[in-house]
């Protein structure tokens, strides 16, 4: 299930790795009308989660007197902010409603994430340092249609490697080469 920087990696015979079944239309319909309901409210109650944040981080600065206040301070934020998704598992967006199941729109997304993430990690500041992207996350909306082997095999020739991940969840990529040449970044699959 999960894929380990000392062990080579083997996604293609563990079935985990492949696509996600596809869906009732039903089922789709129903979470793609939630999301258009509950998506803006969740939105809302994120930014004045936020608001409340900045208030209290105001007057914690107060507290950072006190020795390991700070440190403690910042590892709870980041662990409630950490679990708190901007777009949650259960939304389904009119894409995914219109393409459930066609696996070409899935690798034409996949490939278009990477692309974007690829550009991001390869791209040298303004000030000629390299940049400080160094991992990448694919959530399983991206993939779902082609599963996560696809997103690894498309990967590694972009210069990104696997890093432990749950496919269930999403794909964690680190960038650690120059990647292929242009023209390359596709990759042939079954299809």
């Amino acid at each position: 299930m999960y894929a380990y920087k000392d062990a080579p990696f083997t996604h293609a015979s563990a079935p985990q790795w492949g696509a996600e079944p596809v869906r009732p239309t039903w089922q789709l319909v129903l979470r793609f009308l939630v999301t258009v309901i509950v998506l803006p409210v969740w939105w809302v109650l994120l930014f004045c989660l936020a608001a409340v944040l900045v208030v209290v981080a105001m007057f914690a600065e107060i507290l950072t007197v006190i020795p390991g206040f700070e440190r403690g301070f910042e590892r709870v934020l980041d662990a409630a902010i950490g679990r708190v998704a901007v777009w949650p598992r259960w939304t389904v967006t009119w894409p995914e409603l219109r393409h459930e199941g066609d696996a070409a729109f899935y690798r034409a997304r996949v490939d278009a994430y990477l692309d974007t993430w690829t550009r991001r990690a390869s791209t040298r500041r303004k000030s000629g340092a390299p940049s400080t992207v160094r991992t990448c996350e694919v959530p399983l909306r991206k993939y779902r249609g082609v599963g996560g082997g696809y997103v690894v095999a498309a990967a590694t020739p972009r210069g990104w490697r696997p890093l432990p991940s749950d496919p269930a969840k999403e794909i964690r990529l680190e960038w650690w080469a120059t990647p292929a040449p242009e023209g390359a970044g596709t990759v042939a699959g079954p299809r």
